[in-house]
C-alpha cells in the first residue's frame, strides 16, 4: 500500500494508493502537487492489505482511494471513519465529474487498461446512478480498453506503444459519437491527457480536441469532490471547524 499526505487549507487529506507500485503513486504526486490491480482477485487483496494497515484514528478529514474501479474500501473506510471523515474513490469522483460537465445530447465514456474492467467499470456506473445493470444510458457510451496493465503506462512499455494504445481505445470510444467527456479510467493514466486529445485530434479536428473535449484526470476529480465534501461536513450545524 502507497500514501501520499497532502496539507491544504486546514484539511488533512490522504491519497490511498491500495497497489504496490511507487512509479504509479509518484505519478499521481505530479497531478495533486511492483503490482498493480489488474482483476477483481487483486481489488480483494488491495483491500485485505490496506485494513490491515490503516490506521482509524490517523485523523484525516478525508481519503481518496486512488484505484478506478468500485472498490470495497470506499464503504469500509467509510464505516470505519465516520462521521468525521469524507472518503470518495477516483472512479466516483470521476462519474460525478463527467456527467456534471455535459450539455444535452452530449455523452461521456471510459478509456481504461484491461478487458476485465470493459464489464466491471460499465456494470459500476449503472449501479453507482441506481441503475440496473441490464438498463441502457443515453448519456453513458462505456468503456474502451488499451489492452495494458496498469504498471504499464510508467515502465515496462515501450512509450511509443502505450501512446497507440490508448489512441486506438480513445479513437473507437469517440466513434460512438457525441462523446464530448472521456475519463481517464485508471490512476496509472494521470499526467497521460495529452495522448488522449492527441487522439481526438485525429479524430474530430483541433478545435474539438483543445477547446470542447472535457479530459477528467481521475485523481484530480478525487481531490475536488473530496474538498468539497469535507467543505459541506463543516457546514452541518454543531460539527467542529
Amino acid at each position: 500500500m502507497s500514501t501520499t499526505l497532502v496539507r491544504g487549507q486546514g484539511s488533512k487529506i490522504l491519497l490511498l494508493n491500495p497497489n504496490s507500485s511507487s512509479s504509479m503513486t509518484d505519478g499521481m504526486k505530479t497531478v495533486i502537487n511492483d503490482t498493480s490491480i489488474n482483476d477483481g482477485d487483486d481489488i480483494e487483496k488491495s483491500t485485505n492489505a490496506v485494513l490491515a494497515d490503516f490506521d482509524a484514528s490517523s485523523g484525516y478529514h478525508g481519503i481518496v482511494v486512488a484505484c478506478f474501479s468500485v472498490h470495497p474500501l470506499v464503504p469500509k473506510l467509510q464505516s470505519f471513519t465516520r462521521p468525521n471523515c469524507a472518503v470518495t474513490s477516483i472512479f466516483e469522483a470521476s462519474v460525478l465529474a463527467a456527467i456534471s460537465l455535459l450539455e444535452p445530447g452530449q455523452k461521456w465514456g471510459i478509456v481504461t487498461t484491461g478487458k476485465f474492467w470493459e464489464d466491471h467499470l460499465s456494470d459500476g456506473v449503472k449501479a453507482f446512478l441506481g441503475a440496473d445493470v441490464q438498463d441502457g444510458n443515453a448519456k453513458f457510451a462505456g468503456v474502451e480498453s488499451t489492452g495494458l496493465n496498469a504498471s504499464d503506462f510508467h515502465h515496462g512499455v515501450d512509450p511509443a506503444v502505450v501512446r497507440q494504445k490508448i489512441k486506438k481505445a480513445t479513437k473507437r470510444l469517440l466513434n460512438a459519437g457525441q462523446v464530448h467527456v472521456i475519463v481517464m479510467g485508471c490512476a496509472g493514466m494521470a499526467g497521460l491527457e495529452d495522448i488522449i486529445r492527441e487522439a481526438a485530434n485525429d479524430e474530430r479536428g483541433e478545435e474539438f480536441a483543445y477547446s470542447t473535449l472535457h479530459v477528467i484526470d481521475g485523481v484530480r476529480a478525487g481531490f475536488m469532490q473530496v474538498d468539497h465534501m469535507i467543505r459541506n461536513q463543516r457546514l452541518r450545524p454543531g460539527r467542529n471547524p
